[in-house]
């Protein structure tokens, strides 16, 4: 089992002020993998300390001197690629298959985005006589989950030391060993004392400290929208920016020229993918009223198809959830579907057959789902797809519009002026047309209760950033 109860703190492992144990399990095994400690205030108390201390000389350097830390980044992370991908496995569930396509990929495509958008990202401008400035926010605090360990990691860390900011990472202590290992990569790629600081801990502790920490600039936060209403109320006094990344309930509008097959498996898979545990995932397959049934029939033969079981084997399509927490929920929500009188098409309650241990569910189909009950308005994070039927192209974007949630959206049709108009009339962050790719160079984040402040590219450089004017910076010839 490992020992990872240190914290990096001004470029040193150091002992936690007051050591508290916390085990690590592995969610496929139920077993303990790793030993961490929970930090305390004072733990956050010495990390922006040294946050804060070393702020004033890295503000300061070049362009030029932080691209090249960048690439050291990027070159460390690259040799240890393997083992990131195989430590999130461990301790998240993911399928290795996934880990190494797209868990530990998406930490380095950040950091080699931000490296592009160094190159033509504009600090300064003239505007007239007054010099308009971009300088960095100050010390910042970051809060990630367990879902995406590296992507969320990364897409803070990278923009944040693209602006020439410093900062205290707070992730996941469900799953805290792929951040440790990131820490050891930075440490590793010779990043200055104090400039990146990690402090584990639970949320109400440490997440609190870090938040109404008055030296801590900005709070960028990743994960529930229970968690960030938390996060946005203690930053409140110290009125310091807090940019969240919150819940989804993504809508995937089928519109009826779509290829039914192919737009029912692909939107299957998609829900399904990283076991249902994407804030993004299109979990409301909206479907015209006429096809309900063949989009169910789909829908069931790709849901059996999956295949549940071991992350580490190169078959597994579905790994456990992450935690008993999200285990328990998941399983709640499956029978509340039932209990509302939602068709259930396959799976339902329980772990799949020959499953007796580790957080693993069956892949869940509901049909002839309202967008009323609680399947179709809470965020599940499971694999458990609602099918809501609708009866015309108005009717599907109401109803992909009525819900608290406004993080990403899907629309698949054959004709793509009618997908771009109807892409127009999401209320979302950000829509996919006909299964397009995430795009690191795009932006990521949500309206209504999915968040503020956006992630990603030259939008997330951006919310690391203060915007000043210096008037009289140019005075006009006499």
């Amino acid at each position: 089992m490992k020992d990872c109860r240190y914290f990096y703190i001004d470029g040193k492992w150091v002992n936690p002020a007051n050591p508290r144990d916390f085990i690590v399990l592995n969610p496929a095994t139920e077993q303990p993998i790793a030993t961490i400690s929970l930090g305390s205030a004072a733990d956050v108390e010495r990390a922006v300390a040294a946050a804060k201390r070393a702020l004033e000389s890295y503000a300061e350097t070049t362009v030029h001197e932080r691209a090249a830390l960048l690439r050291r980044i990027i070159e460390v992370y690259r040799s240890r690629m393997n083992e990131m991908a195989e430590t999130i496995s461990l301790e998240m569930g993911a399928p290795i298959s996934l880990s190494r396509a797209a868990q530990a990929p998406a930490g380095l495509a950040h950091f080699l985005e931000m490296v592009k958008v160094l190159g033509q990202f504009k600090f300064e401008e003239l505007k007239g006589s007054t010099l308009m400035r971009k300088e960095p926010i100050g010390v910042c605090g970051l809060i990630t989950p367990w879902n995406w360990p590296m992507n969320q990691i990364a897409c803070k860390v990278a923009p944040a030391l693209a602006a020439g900011c410093t900062m205290v990472l707070k992730p996941s202590e469900v799953a805290p060993l792929s951040a440790y290992l990131f820490a050891q990569i930075l440490d590793e790629a010779a990043l200055p004392p104090g400039v990146f600081n990690l402090v584990n801990g639970d949320g109400p502790t440490v997440g609190s400290a870090i938040s109404s920490h008055p030296d801590v600039a900005l709070v960028s936060f990743t994960g529930s929208t229970r968690a960030g209403v938390a996060v946005a109320s203690a930053a409140a006094p110290t009125v310091k920016r807090v940019t969240q990344e919150l819940g989804g309930k993504s809508a995937n509008i089928i519109l009826d020229d779509a290829d039914l097959e192919n737009a029912v498996k692909e939107g299957v898979q998609a829900c399904f993918r990283n076991t249902g545990q994407s804030c993004n995932a299109p979990t409301r397959m909206l479907v015209p009223r006429s096809k309900m049934s063949e989009a169910a029939e789909v829908a069931k033969v790709v849901a059996e198809a999956t295949s549940v079981g071991d992350p580490f084997a190169e078959d597994t399509n579905l790994g456990p959830l992450a935690n008993k927490v999200q285990f328990d929920k998941v399983q709640r929500m499956i029978s509340n579907g039932i209990e509302e009188g939602a068709s259930l098409i396959t799976g339902g309650p329980g772990r799949p057959d020959a499953v007796n241990k580790g957080y693993f569910v069956k892949p869940t189909v509901f049909s002839d789902v309202r967008n009323d009950m609680m399947i179709a308005k809470d965020e599940i994070f499971g694999p458990v797809l609602c099918i809501i039927p609708y009866d015309d192209e108005d009717d599907a974007v109401r109803i992909a519009n009525d819900t608290p949630y406004g993080l990403s959206g899907y629309v698949t049709s054959e004709d793509m002026d009618r997908a771009r108009r109807v892409a127009k009339r999401i209320r979302s962050g950000n829509v996919h047309i006909n299964s397009a790719r995430l795009d690191f160079g795009g932006c990521f984040g949500g309206y209504k209760q999915s968040g503020n402040g956006r992630e990603w590219g030259e939008a997330g450089l951006e919310e690391f950033l203060e915007l000043k004017a210096v008037f009289g910076y140019a005075p006009s010839a006499k």
